[in-house]
C-alpha cells in the first residue's frame, strides 16, 4: 500500500490488558463523518479505535463516495467477508450488513478496533493526549481524539462549552483559503470545502471536532489526526501539503468539481492544478465545474502562473498573446521548469495516449483543453507538490 507522509512505520498492536486499551486515534460517534474519519486513520497507517455508543455505525449510502478511498476499503472488506469475487456484484446494504463487514474487519485486525453498545464516562487530558474512562470500567488512552458526534452531553463530559463542529465554506474565489482545502464537500446547491485552518481549534491540541454527516469531513479529520499521531506532534502543526496529498492519495477530493469523476484518468492532475489555482472552476446552477474537454486561453493561466512563478513573467513578455497549443504549453513548462524543450516533447508523445489516457492525436498545433494543460503542468512544474503555500493560501516563495 502506496505511502506519502507515513515513510516508514511499525506496526504496534493495540495493548488491552487489565481492561486498557492504547490507541492512536480514537473517534467517538457512528455516523458517516465517524466511519471515514477511522477508515482514513486505518489507512493512513496508525492504531485507531472508534466508540459507537450504540449497536453500530448508522451509515448513509457509502457508495455515493465515488471510488474514494473510505468506500474502496469497505468494499475491498466487504467482498472478503462475502467472500465474493471482483466479477460479483456486492448486493445492496443496510444498517445490519453494513456492521455485519466492520465488526468482521475489527475482529480481524490489531490496528482497526470498533467497540459498540458501550458509552463513555470521562473524558480528560493526559500529557499531550486523552484518556477516556468507559461504563464497563476500561480506559482508554490515545494521542488524539475526532469528536463526530455533536452533543451537548459530549462537551460536558470535556468540560469544554466554547467549541464548535467545524464548519464547511462555501466555495469562492474571492480570497485564497480554497488552496488550503483538505475536502470538497457538494451540498445542495453550494459547493463547499473544509480549510485545514477550520479543523484545527485554539488553544485544544490534538481534539478535532466535526459534524456526523458529511464522508468528506470525516476523512480529511481522519488523515489530519493520523499526521499529529504518527509524528508526535500537535495538530497545530499540521502539515498542510502532506495532508492534501495523503488524502489525494486516498481519492479524497479537495475541491469539488461535479464534473470529474474520480476514476477519470486525470483527476489527480485536475485536482493538483485548480488547488493552485492556476485553473479555475467556472459557478454553474449551483454546482462547481472544471469544464475539462474546454480549451485554455492565455488570459486565464497568465497572472497565476506568474504568480508562481518569477520566470513566467519572462516567458509571457517573449510570447504575446500566443495560442496555447502544444508547441507554446511545451515551450512554457520547459522554460519555467529548466527542462529540454526536446526531451519534454519526445516524453510527452510518448505517453500522451497509454499513460495520460487523451483521446487527441499528439499534434504541436493542437490548441490544449484543460485537462491536457493540467496533466502537462502537474507533470513537468508540479507546483502543488513543491511550491507551499500559509494556512490562508498565500504562496510561499
Amino acid at each position: 500500500m502506496k505511502r506519502l507522509f507515513f515513510i516508514s512505520l511499525l506496526l504496534f498492536p493495540f495493548l488491552i490488558q487489565a481492561q486498557n486499551i492504547k490507541t492512536d486515534v480514537l473517534v467517538i460517534g457512528n455516523g458517516n463523518a465517524a466511519f471515514a474519519a477511522v477508515v482514513q486513520a486505518n489507512l493512513s497507517s496508525v492504531n485507531v479505535t472508534a466508540l459507537t455508543q450504540s449497536d453500530g455505525f448508522k451509515l448513509d449510502d457509502l457508495f455515493t463516495l465515488d471510488e474514494n478511498g473510505t468506500s474502496i476499503a469497505f468494499v475491498k472488506q466487504a467482498r472478503k467477508s462475502l467472500k465474493l469475487p471482483d466479477s460479483v456484484a456486492l448486493p445492496p446494504f443496510n444498517f445490519q450488513m453494513s456492521n455485519v463487514v466492520i465488526n468482521k474487519w475489527s475482529d480481524s485486525s490489531t490496528t482497526f478496533k470498533v467497540i459498540n453498545n458501550i458509552s463513555y464516562t470521562e473524558i480528560k487530558r493526559a500529557g499531550s493526549g486523552w484518556k477516556i474512562k468507559l461504563s464497563n470500567g476500561t480506559d482508554i488512552k490515545a494521542k488524539v481524539l475526532v469528536l463526530a458526534e455533536p452533543s451537548d452531553n459530549l462537551l460536558k463530559v470535556l468540560k469544554i462549552d466554547a467549541i464548535k463542529p467545524a464548519e464547511v465554506n462555501a466555495f469562492s474565489y474571492g480570497d485564497n483559503l480554497y488552496r488550503t482545502s483538505i475536502a470538497g464537500v457538494n451540498k445542495t446547491n453550494q459547493p463547499s470545502f473544509l480549510p485545514l485552518s477550520n479543523l484545527l481549534i485554539p488553544n485544544q491540541e490534538n481534539l478535532i471536532y466535526i459534524p456526523t454527516d458529511y464522508f468528506e469531513v470525516g476523512q480529511a479529520a481522519g488523515a489530519t489526526a493520523s499526521y499529529a499521531a504518527f509524528f508526535n506532534t500537535k495538530t497545530s502543526l499540521s502539515n498542510l501539503k502532506k495532508i492534501q496529498i495523503e488524502l489525494l492519495t486516498y481519492k479524497c477530493a479537495l475541491l469539488p468539481f461535479e464534473d470529474i469523476r474520480v476514476t477519470d484518468s486525470n483527476w489527480l492532475a485536475i485536482q493538483k492544478v485548480a488547488t493552485t489555482g492556476l485553473l479555475k472552476g467556472e459557478f454553474k446552477n449551483g454546482k462547481l465545474l472544471f469544464n475539462p474537454d474546454e480549451l485554455v486561453t492565455y488570459n486565464e493561466i497568465k497572472q497565476p502562473l506568474k504568480d508562481y512563478y518569477y520566470k513566467a513573467q519572462i516567458w509571457f513578455d517573449d510570447h504575446v498573446d500566443v495560442p496555447i497549443n502544444l508547441e507554446n504549453s511545451i515551450s512554457l513548462v520547459a522554460a519555467l521548469g529548466n527542462k529540454s524543450p526536446e526531451a519534454t516533447k519526445l516524453a510527452l508523445e510518448k505517453d500522451w495516449l497509454k499513460v495520460y489516457g487523451f483521446k487527441s492525436n499528439f499534434d504541436m498545433k493542437k490548441l490544449l483543453t484543460r485537462r491536457e494543460f493540467s496533466a502537462l503542468v502537474s507533470v513537468y512544474l508540479n507546483p502543488f507538490d513543491f511550491i507551499q503555500v500559509d494556512r490562508t493560501g498565500r504562496i510561499l516563495r
